[in-house]
């Protein structure tokens, strides 16, 4: 790292000048800047390390836990970060990251990011932000008529009202997720006579005031994990989340969830909400939501629905079919920082009824007064940036079309990798995709034709070095650096419904090509067969 010959202090004239003017254009942050908004592809390319260097390594940069006594020069210290931070950073934006639901975003985006951090509103409050603040209930509404469709009067009476919300902006889908279930909780065990409410009494004292044994939320196994977080926050406990088993198709099994219902009425253990998934984590699955609505309403509980990664389909026309009963639900998360194209910590939930949130409406006399517009009245989060800028942005620029050719393109793409996988005599399809997410591996044509003929131990056997050869190769193409996917492991059913280790792709990026696609399938099977270890033994098992 360059050195510099000056030295910085802290004085009232160097803090009063970093607060007060900008770096000049041909400083070192002034030419990275220049150069980031020019060309974000071309930095991080340029930047970020292609091979794989150890987390144990990369600590010994980050070791410290001083905090300087002596200051340093903005333009030192970027030198620092770009050869410490950046260039052991992710290439998130890179067209062969297919692993994860993070993708490239559009430009504009950097400039527009610049600005909500050079305002630097805070959301939680209309002293701190005001325009702002019709802004996030406009995207709220925006976002809301996506779900369900309503016509403009309703959203003239509810958008703006400030005893009301159609929602609240958080930071991600498990804190929306969260939210959800708070207002489901509260709405539950709301006051009653001499009782309180659960938010004003806790939990021991609604039990004990509804005579409920329990609460309880169902959701497939294919839930995520925020949900468990939600109860044990709410104070219900992470066991008060079951999983209902899931069909082939990685759906929730609606008769295991009426039976489930049943069963813990029978227990006096009310079902306070039940959770459809609208893409799932693993696989993008989509859950059967109108008949699991039908279900919540026979059982007078809240329905609510994670489309975190699945909600932005809605902005296609030819596909939001596919979350067809979502407009049933009480309350939606989505995630616009997900296939929406918008930095990370940008989260929303949705209530169908805008005076739901009025169960979890907190004030403040200094900062959140009854009857103002305050949007931290009806948020879990106090303290929160302009996101929804970005998200306004992103739909005026993007538009509802452009969203649908995004969305399109890779619900194409998608059927495109699984169309060849399912072509290679070496790779097994797992999960076909739904949306823009499959897994698959890597499984030798001789292998695919002969473990049906093996024992059950001998196809164990077989399917346990599999699951190692799909870590071996998933790490070195990791390693390799030219591209990423990532691994998980599902039950197969074909198995017996065993848990494999298989590889997971998210095709989001629209940069990323069909070239690339074969590519990646080309790695993994050259990595495939450099393997000593698995193959040999793989075979030796068939031909027994």
């Amino acid at each position: 790292m360059a050195t510099s010959k000056r030295a910085a202090k802290a004085t009232q004239e160097s803090l009063h000048r970093i607060f007060t003017i900008p770096e000049a254009p041909d400083s070192t942050l002034g030419r990275i800047e220049q150069e980031i908004s020019q060309n974000l592809a071309g930095f991080l390319g340029d930047h970020i390390a292609a091979k794989e260097i150890a987390l144990s390594e990369i600590e010994k940069d980050f070791a410290c836990s001083q905090i300087p006594e002596d200051p340093s020069f903005v333009s030192d210290h970027m030198h620092h970060l770009l050869d410490k931070l950046v260039a052991q950073s992710v290439h998130t934006s890179s067209p062969s990251f297919i692993g994860h639901m993070t993708s490239a975003l559009p430009y504009f985006l950097l400039p527009l990011s610049k600005l909500m951090v050079g305002l630097n509103q805070n959301l939680v409050k209309i002293e701190t932000s005001k325009a702002f603040t019709p802004l996030e209930r406009q995207v709220l509404g925006m976002m809301h008529r996506l779900v369900y469709g309503y016509q403009d009067d309703f959203y003239q009476q509810w958008m703006h009202s400030a005893d009301h919300s159609l929602g609240a902006f958080c930071s991600g889908g498990t804190v929306a997720n969260i939210t959800a279930l708070w207002v489901a909780r509260n709405n539950l065990l709301k006051p009653e006579g001499e009782f309180k409410g659960v938010a004003r009494q806790g939990l021991y004292a609604a039990l004990k005031h509804y005579q409920y044994d329990g609460v309880a939320i169902l959701v497939s196994k294919r839930g995520h994990y925020s949900l468990k977080k939600a109860a044990d926050v709410l104070g219900i406990g992470q066991d008060s989340v079951i999983a209902i088993p899931t069909d082939q198709h990685n759906k929730i099994d609606c008769v295991a969830l009426k039976a489930k219902c049943e069963e813990l009425s029978a227990k006096n253990i009310r079902v306070m909400s039940i959770v459809g998934v609208a893409g799932t984590t693993e696989t993008g699955n989509i859950d059967p939501l109108t008949e699991m609505a039908a279900i919540a309403k026979h059982y007078d509980c809240h329905f609510h629905v994670d489309a975190a990664w699945g909600g932005a389909t809605l902005l296609s026309n030819k596909h939001r079919n596919l979350l067809a009963g979502i407009e049933l639900a009480d309350s939606v998360t989505i995630d616009a920082h997900k296939q929406m194209y918008v930095p990370m910590g940008a989260g929303l939930v949705v209530f169908k009824n805008p005076a739901s949130v009025a169960s979890i409406e907190h004030h403040a006399e200094y900062i959140l007064r009854k009857g103002s517009k305050d949007l931290g009245s009806h948020t879990l989060e106090g303290s929160r940036p302009g996101m929804a800028m970005l998200v306004y942005a992103s739909l005026h620029i993007i538009s509802r079309p452009g969203y649908e050719l995004l969305i399109n393109q890779s619900i194409d793409k998608a059927k495109y990798f699984a169309d060849i996988i399912e072509a290679h005599p070496d790779f097994e399809l797992i999960s076909k995709p739904e949306l823009c997410l499959l897994t698959y591996r890597y499984n030798p044509a001789k292998i695919q034709q002969g473990i049906d003929k093996l024992t059950a131990d001998k196809q164990l056997e077989v399917n346990k070095l599999l699951d190692k050869l799909t870590k071996y190769i998933q790490k070195r193409q990791r390693e390799n650096g030219k591209s990423f996917v990532s691994r998980t492991r599902i039950e197969v059913e074909k198995y017996q419904g065993r848990k494999t280790l298989v590889f997971r792709v998210v095709l989001a990026n629209p940069l990323t090509s069909d070239d690339i696609l074969q590519d990646v399938l080309s790695e993994q099977a050259e990595l495939a067969l450099e393997s000593q270890r698995f193959l040999p033994k793989l075979f030796k098992l068939v031909q027994q």
